[in-house]
């Protein structure tokens, strides 16, 4: 199927490792023009020259989102190659913290970077989307911002705004041919993951081999029909389907890829 990406620009935030080095991948074969971000010049400089290696179009942006500065220079850096017709909001983090452990500090920091981070990007993008007619502003949320669990509250109540601010900003941007959507995961499947799984596989029992340790923490942590974790490349998936004029019809919706671990109807 031809998602008729070619010639389109798109910018991913924290494309310089894991899922979103995925999703910039996978636009970046599907023929977009792509602008790979990162707060480290190498790291996201080799991802953009691994995009080319492939025959694929890239260029970079550096600045720490969490900034005014910041997202001014990666925006002035997205933008010196033409607009931008794609903003993937990827960046963020999620530190392990507990109720108990996690701070006052730790939930304002954890809300700049997940939440305000993006709505920078927005404002410094979306406009111009509006002026000429066509966009896609694809947030990547995430299940536990609509099936909260006891841990990570910070984390996850950074999730349930990103949602929030997709539907708010679809209905902002009614009529003017600028979708706005979030792609919600399920646990997935990248390095900083698997590292902490292998980690604490030994005092949990779950095994040796990596395919008994991610059997067991899906079943422990998080159970799902499918019964194992979601790869990166299925989540770039659904994000290059939003990316493009076939989902023209899609806006201010959630699209789960969670190998349903989401109990329920959203």
């Amino acid at each position: 199927m031809d998602l008729q990406l070619t010639g389109k620009r798109a910018l991913v935030t924290g494309s310089s490792s894991g899922l979103g080095e995925a999703i910039a991948r996978a636009l970046a074969a599907e023929g977009a023009d792509v602008v790979v971000h990162g707060r480290d010049r190498l790291r996201t400089e080799t991802v953009a020259t691994a995009i080319r290696t492939a025959g694929g179009r890239a260029h970079i942006a550096i600045g720490d989102l969490t900034t005014d500065d910041g997202a001014d220079a990666v925006a002035e850096a997205a933008l010196a190659g033409g607009p931008i017709d794609i903003l993937v909001n990827n960046a963020g983090a999620y530190p392990h913290r507990s109720w108990k452990e996690a701070t006052a500090a730790d939930w304002s920091h954890t809300y700049e970077v997940n939440v305000v981070s993006g709505v920078r990007m927005i404002l410094r993008l979306v406009p111009r989307m509006h002026k000429r007619g066509w966009g896609r502003v694809i947030q990547i949320g995430g299940g536990l911002g609509l099936q909260p669990s006891a841990d990570l509250p910070h984390y996850t109540a950074t999730l349930a705004a990103r949602h929030n601010l997709t539907v708010s900003l679809a209905r902002e941007l009614k009529g003017t041919g600028v979708t706005a959507n979030t792609v919600a995961p399920g646990a997935i499947l990248v390095d900083s993951v698997q590292r902490f799984l292998t980690d604490l596989a030994p005092a949990r029992g779950w095994g040796e081999t990596w395919e008994d340790i991610e059997r067991n923490a899906i079943e422990e942590l998080v159970p799902n029909d499918v019964g194992r974790m979601g790869r990166p490349e299925e989540i770039a998936a659904a994000v290059l389907y939003l990316s493009g004029p076939l989902a023209d019809y899609v806006t201010g919706t959630t699209l789960r890829v969670d190998g349903g671990t989401i109990r329920g109807v959203h």
